[in-house]
């Protein structure tokens, strides 16, 4: 293990929008560095499978921003700390997050789930058909994308006729969850993705007025109901909620269902396999959720002085934790760097872990497996048409045009 001489340049390479169709020849470097320090920053990065994984587990690991020192100075400042106002449950700590959670945690039941799979087969067949006219398709706005956004459009209630719309919002949103302030200091496009918090939260709070007078089978309807019935929920937290689910239940879900198409079609003899057997899916998801993680990163704040593995972290510190970097670390992949769905053991942090265990992780996989199973059976043959183009994200790292012929 080597010490970087400067780990900022180092960080600062997985910025580099350069990479961004390959950043894990850099993921592999900062995890031959071992866990980077920068006090000044109060910042620690942390990249092997151990460190990450004792990190989202650890009882004093924090979602929280407010907590952590880099917050409460700018508090002390006089900064707005929360500009779009509550936050979704997944950067909030207990007990307000095990109480959202425990709320929203019903529309994700496994018999809900299990509800929605004769809808998703169907969704991806009316897709796939489209397809058959062309013979080539581009898998983000053939499959990928439509597929989610429909699902988690239909569970929250909101019109499919305004995906357009929240759609735009959402890809600008996803770009904010990236560390160009804590890598760089820099704050770019940070007053577009302004607008479209402040919009997409007004959009959200349209349609919760109403759903208080015209109440429907989905998840904002059962949450206003909630409301009211006194459950301590307020007009702010149903937003918030909505919000977080209506982004991370289809960017992480895009992401997860082109990055196995890719896998697959440059491992070919795995689309083959799975054209033949459906019961393969799951290998081959659980696979890509390893070998090319649609979340790259995450972060956490130190709630106490903690230790994690050689290190100590002092409370109020942020930890960046590089799940594409502990995915591919030989201490628990045998070959990581390749794409082998028949691995004996698969290990991975995709959907985290402990209280902040992903809720739509079922779903994700059902809807994986629906799609991945139906294209390779419907196109055995299909084949890359070209290589594929990438948008700007770099912790929900995807593709932005993927183009198959089949």
């Amino acid at each position: 293990m080597t010490a970087p001489a400067e780990p900022q340049a180092l960080l600062l390479k997985l910025l580099d929008p350069a990479i961004r169709a390959n950043p894990y020849p850099v993921y592999r470097e900062i995890l031959d560095s071992g866990p980077m320090q920068m006090p000044e920053s109060t910042l620690h990065v942390l990249s092997s499978f151990a460190d990450c994984d004792e990190v989202l587990r650890h009882p004093d690991s924090c979602s929280d921003r407010l907590k952590s020192t880099v917050a409460q100075r700018a508090i002390a400042a006089g900064e707005q700390p929360r500009p779009f106002g509550t936050p979704g449950f997944l950067f909030l700590d207990p007990p307000d997050h095990t109480r959202l959670r425990r709320l929203v945690s019903k529309a994700f039941s496994p018999k809900v789930v299990k509800s929605l799979e004769p809808d998703i087969t169907g969704l991806v067949d009316d897709l796939l058909d489209k397809v058959d006219e062309t013979g080539e398709f581009d898998v983000i706005e053939g499959l990928a994308h439509p597929l989610p956004v429909a699902v988690i459009c239909r569970l929250l209630g909101v019109p499919i006729d305004d995906e357009p719309q929240f759609s735009s919002a959402s890809t600008l949103l996803a770009q904010g969850l990236d560390p160009f302030v804590t890598f760089s200091g820099e704050t770019q496009g940070l007053e577009a993705r302004m607008q479209a918090g402040l919009w997409l939260r007004g959009y959200l709070r349209e349609l919760l007025e109403r759903r208080r007078s015209q109440p429907a089978d989905d998840l904002m309807s059962a949450l206003i109901s909630v409301e009211e019935s006194g459950d301590q929920l307020t007009e702010e937290e149903i937003v918030a909620t909505c919000n977080l689910l209506l982004i991370a239940g289809h960017e992480t879900t895009v992401n997860l269902i082109a990055n196995a198409i890719l896998a697959m079609l440059r491992n070919r003899e795995h689309w083959t396999a799975l054209s033949a057997d459906p019961s393969r899916a799951s290998a081959i998801i659980e696979e890509t959720l390893r070998y090319d993680p649609p979340v790259q990163l995450a972060s956490r704040v130190a709630g106490a002085d903690m230790e994690i593995g050689s290190i100590r972290v002092p409370k109020g510190d942020i930890m960046m934790v590089l799940l594409a970097a502990a995915h591919r670390d030989p201490a628990v992949a045998d070959r990581p760097d390749e794409f082998d769905p028949t691995r004996s053991a698969i290990r991975h942090l995709a959907f985290g872990h402990g209280a902040h265990f992903c809720l739509g992780a079922p779903l994700a996989r059902m809807e994986a497996a629906v799609a991945l199973s139906a294209v390779t059976k419907r196109f055995p043959d299909a084949r890359l048409a070209d290589e594929p183009t990438y948008k700007p994200h770099v912790t929900l790292r995807g593709m932005a045009r993927l183009d198959v012929a089949v």
